[in-house]
């Protein structure tokens, strides 16, 4: 197919789903029957960066305080294999806009990436946006009456590429870097957030942002509000009113003889949560967390809005040096490997008069997947045409049934600096096999037995 005629075929796909979304309201004009009676739900989703599968208390966490994730959880469903799309970040988000394996989009490494001197392989060349011929999440919304915020970290691509041009009416903060350029103390040196005063701490500043939208949302309109947080991405910088309490965490560990390290390939394993510094900001980004929820509580939207909480990857544990700030154990690994650790999530659904409180499971669910849930929950038509790779969850987070899906696979084919040499992994049932392309090398473990993935059966 020419360039122009994919070209006019993307574009003809996003003017068919504005189409369709018309249709839609054309429906609720006087004198015709209401596709429902009462509002679309709003929808509060919220990325963390680089957070661990075993960072919050509720995922297994000894050290690392979270009393507001853990009621969270409590009042919704927790997922045990939650995946993201790649161990890397950018191409996860591109995947939680679109709904599409970052291969399809053509977005596979973080951006821009970087490549590694004398590698015997040749990576691919990847695109370094999200294109506007792709159809987001909230453009589709957007179309179907949503307010739509967006607020933190996008890593999608330049100024032309912004959340504004991918169907959010705000964006504070959303730029084209994937670490907080600043740091998390204003002045930020965020070229689309406006500096607080001397010392204001990001998380705060991005939470209080999305505050205000759902607090002057039109409330004769549905919203989607979309906080996307920088942290706990390095710098591994403190928040100073938690810290100490860690501090002294820390200092009452046993020594270890390992010092909380293994080795795994060339490089080493953190495998003991005990720095003060990234716990103090995992705790400061559970603060946040509660103020939203007082928030929607205040607001008397709690039960009008469905909360979705989870990473883009795993967590740092894994690099060649000793500076790694969290641990996944027992999973393997951590942030850019296809081992468990970096690519298992945490997350928590919370869809009220859907999702049952305390409710948990152990079905694999990854990243393409929010698309057409958040359109079912919003009693809105699936796009299969859009969300290929997705999975509708509804039927499991209401009434657990069994998903259907044969496999999920995930797809680095680069080289990463964490150690990670280019290569793919499938899981299908409890089977994960890996395979390496350097050396065509496969690891096979059942997930079921050994989730730590210690004992290769290949």
């Amino acid at each position: 197919m020419g360039e122009s005629k994919k070209e006019y075929f993307m574009l003809d796909r996003r003017d068919f789903v504005k189409a369709a979304a018309g249709g839609i309201a054309a429906l609720m004009l006087p004198g015709c029957e209401p596709v429902a009676s009462k509002k679309r739900p709003n929808f509060l989703f919220v990325l963390v960066d680089d957070l661990g599968y075993a960072d919050l208390r509720c995922f297994g966490s000894t050290f690392y305080d979270t009393p507001n994730l853990d009621k969270l959880a409590a009042s919704g469903m927790k997922f045990l294999d939650a995946y993201a799309a790649c161990p890397v970040c950018s191409p996860t988000r591109a995947a939680i806009m679109t709904g599409r394996h970052p291969v399809r989009v053509n977005i596979t490494d973080w951006i821009k990436g970087a490549g590694r001197e004398n590698a015997r392989l040749i990576t691919p060349e990847d695109i370094h946006q999200l294109p506007h011929e792709e159809v987001t999440i909230a453009e589709v919304l957007k179309d179907s009456g949503y307010q739509t915020f967006f607020a933190g970290k996008w890593h999608l691509g330049n100024e032309d590429f912004w959340p504004e041009s991918q169907g959010f009416d705000i964006n504070r903060g959303g730029h084209h870097k994937g670490s907080p350029p600043g740091g998390y103390y204003s002045p930020y040196k965020n070229p689309a957030l406006e500096d607080g005063p001397d010392g204001e701490y990001l998380p705060d500043r991005l939470t209080d942002e999305t505050i205000k939208f759902m607090t002057e949302a039109d409330k004769t309109k549905p919203f989607l509000a979309y906080l996307s947080f920088y942290t706990v991405h390095t710098p591994i910088q403190a928040a100073p009113r938690h810290v100490k309490k860690y501090e002294q965490r820390a200092s009452d560990l046993p020594d270890r003889q390992d010092g909380g390290f293994v080795q795994d390939h060339n490089v080493t394993t953190k495998t003991r949560q005990d720095r003060p510094d990234y716990a103090s900001m995992v705790q400061a980004m559970d603060d946040n967390i509660g103020k939203l929820m007082s928030t929607l509580d205040q607001l008397d939207l709690s039960d009008d809005t469905v909360v979705i909480f989870t990473s883009d990857n795993g967590g740092l544990s894994t690099q060649r040096n000793r500076r790694t700030p969290t641990s996944n154990y027992p999973l393997r690994s951590g942030k850019g490997w296809c081992y468990e650790g970096g690519i298992r999530v945490p997350l928590i659904i919370r869809a009220p008069g859907v999702t049952k409180p305390g409710t948990v499971s152990d079905q694999p669910i990854i990243s393409m997947d929010y698309f057409p849930t958040m359109l079912k929950l919003a009693s809105l038509p699936l796009k299969p045409e859009l969300h290929v790779d997705g999975v509708n969850l509804v039927p499991l987070i209401k009434d657990g049934k069994k998903l259907d899906r044969k496999a999920i696979h995930w797809h680095y084919p680069h080289y990463h600096g964490s150690g990670w040499e280019p290569g793919a992994a499938i899981r299908a049932d409890n089977w994960k096999l890996i395979e390496f392309y350097e050396d065509n090398r496969v690891e096979l473990y059942d997930l079921a037995k050994d989730p730590g993935e210690r004992n290769d059966l290949a």
